[in-house]
């Protein structure tokens, strides 16, 4: 483990540093996938707001 010495002989520890790399873009698959997923959550949204405000307006 990597480590320096400070005055008066203590010793600071560093954490391990993970490997750098650059992230790549996303496939067309992954795009397509994006955008199902995006339109499935929004009717979720769209339709648990919608319960909430039918549910809440029962007199």
């Amino acid at each position: 483990m990597p480590y320096t010495t400070e005055e008066g002989g203590r010793l600071n520890n560093f954490a391990r540093e993970p490997k750098v790399y650059t992230a790549e873009p996303p496939t067309e698959r992954q795009k397509r996938n994006y955008i199902i997923l995006g339109v499935v959550a929004t009717i979720l949204v769209s339709s648990l707001i919608f319960v909430a405000f039918s549910v809440s307006n029962v007199t």
